[in-house]
């Protein structure tokens, strides 16, 4: 689907008249009108002010008559309260207000049948034009998890690639944290006004996403994060991306939402794999038995999508269990018995032929070293 054919495009880097901001606000503040009312309107008429200059009648001809009393009735004072906010946002450094009628607007966002009349960009607008993977999963993570979607991150960011997420706790924010190690970056798309961080313990994380990369929404601000947000939110993350990995995933999530729109927009889908036992990897093999493309490292990912791997001096070690030279030895002697399967604390004891005070403290050593994790149910598993 290709971009609007409208005249009197408004750049995101130049000043936004006070009559220009009401305008887009109206039309797309309008009771019962999305993006797909407002774009059929603006491809009849044209920019706003020259929607809101029609008549009813002739409103009336590309949308229903009840939407175009709708936009035409006298703006109300929350609009005109929005509008003011949003010039007063306008006015720090670093925020754009980007439109489907300006250059800027990413191109690849016209995959959707809904793209956003709207966009709210803290950052660098053209981050978002950039090749991109986005990376998504559970926000009650486990360890491993988190330290995948880290290293998932870093290291398509290493090869040139951005890395989109939607600024969730768990994968969300440790795929975030691994784009901003290297040169792609990262883009954060929220379900909330971007004046409002959700969650909030991912604030920090937020303001170096800002600083270093970009912040987008399609919602107003002040907007909450309502639940009905965020699979609005999932589309523009899966559009924004060539593909879309998830590292772990419920059998049930928006994760899985994700990976279907993407699917639909046609981006590669992704999914690593973890153990049967657990209820986080379920969601990713249901996705590799729809014929996703099972990922076990970086490589698999860039190999799909012809992007050539970053020359590297020496090879990362994310995966390797390096503290393993500064366990004691009894610790040392127990990992074999622990494997990356969850196990019960009872057949550790079995394997190992240890008393369980004695594999208990022998866990909570290897736990502090990072290389095994305490799951629900009182199991435990090496991390890889």
């Amino acid at each position: 689907m290709k971009a609007l054919p409208l005249a009197g495009v408004i750049r995101p880097d130049s000043t936004r008249e006070p009559a220009d901001v009401l305008a887009w606000l109206r039309l797309a503040n309008a009771p019962g009108v999305g993006p797909v009312a407002m774009r059929r309107m603006m491809a009849a008429f044209g920019l706003p002010q020259q929607v809101l200059a029609q008549s009813v009648a002739a409103l009336s001809s590309v949308v229903p008559a009840r939407l175009a009393r709708a936009v035409l009735a006298a703006p109300g004072a929350a609009v005109s309260a929005l509008a003011g906010r949003t010039l007063r946002w306008l006015d720090t450094p670093g925020n754009h207000l980007v439109t489907l009628a300006d250059d800027a607007y990413p191109r690849r966002l016209f995959d959707l049948a809904d793209p956003p009349p709207l966009l709210y960009i803290q950052g660098d607008p053209a981050m978002l034009a950039r090749p991109a993977v986005a990376i998504v999963g559970a926000r009650s993570a486990t360890a491993q998890g988190t330290r995948d979607a880290l290293t998932f991150g870093r290291g398509l960011s290493e090869s040139g690639l951005t890395v989109v997420s939607g600024l969730a706790l768990g994968i969300d924010a440790a795929a975030h944290a691994g784009g901003l190690r290297g040169c792609g970056g990262t883009v954060a798309v929220t379900g909330t006004g971007a004046d409002r961080v959700y969650p909030a313990e991912n604030l920090s994380l937020a303001r170096e996403v800002a600083q270093r990369g970009a912040i987008v929404t399609e919602f107003p601000l002040g907007m909450r994060g309502l639940a009905a947000n965020f699979p609005r939110r999932n589309r523009i993350i899966a559009a924004l991306a060539r593909g879309v990995l998830v590292v772990e995933a419920a059998a049930r999530s928006g994760s899985l939402i994700t990976a279907r729109l993407a699917a639909e927009l046609g981006r590669e889908v992704f999914a690593i794999p973890g153990s049967i036992h657990a209820p986080l990897s379920r969601g990713c093999h249901l996705l590799i038995g729809q014929g996703a493309k099972l990922v076990e490292s970086v490589g698999d990912v860039l190999d799909e999508l012809g992007v050539p791997a970053p020359p590297r001096a020496a090879v990362a070690q994310d995966h390797d269990v390096t503290g393993k030279a500064r366990l004691s030895e009894p610790a040392d002697i127990l990992l074999p018995a622990l494997g990356y399967d969850p196990v019960t604390l009872d057949a550790l004891c079995e394997r190992s032929g240890q008393p369980p005070e004695t594999v208990a403290a022998r866990l909570l050593e290897l736990e502090l070293a990072g290389v095994a994790e305490r799951l629900p149910g009182n199991l435990f598993r090496r991390l890889g």
